[in-house]
């Protein structure tokens, strides 16, 4: 099966919860948004349903770093990707700071 992929960069973020701690994430917006959205749509008229929360699996690459996750709609321009600690420290990626990744979407 080929996977689409989609490119962005954008700053990392830090959302504190005041109960469950904080979780660091990129959001996804613009073209790489609407590439996701897109592809999302497709799965669904396919499948005949959403997957929870309307996410989408993914294998990202930011530098020398692969993982497989899922990212999640935030909204209806806006998506929500995860990153993990043990990424953020093997890439010396800060809060604030951009980072560039490529998705393939699943």
């Amino acid at each position: 099966m080929s996977a689409d992929r989609v490119s962005f960069t954008g700053p990392l973020q830090t959302w504190h919860g005041a109960k469950h701690g904080s979780m660091t994430f990129l959001a996804i917006t613009g073209e790489a948004a609407e590439g996701i959205a897109a592809h999302e749509l497709v799965r669904r008229l396919e499948l005949g349903k959403r997957r929870g929360f309307g996410s989408v699996k993914v294998r990202v690459r930011t530098g020398e770093s692969e993982w497989s996750t899922s990212v999640f709609p935030i909204g209806e321009e806006e998506w929500f990707l995860p990153v993990k600690a043990a990424i953020r420290k093997a890439e010396g990626l800060a809060e604030g700071k951009p980072v560039q990744v490529e998705l393939d979407l699943l």
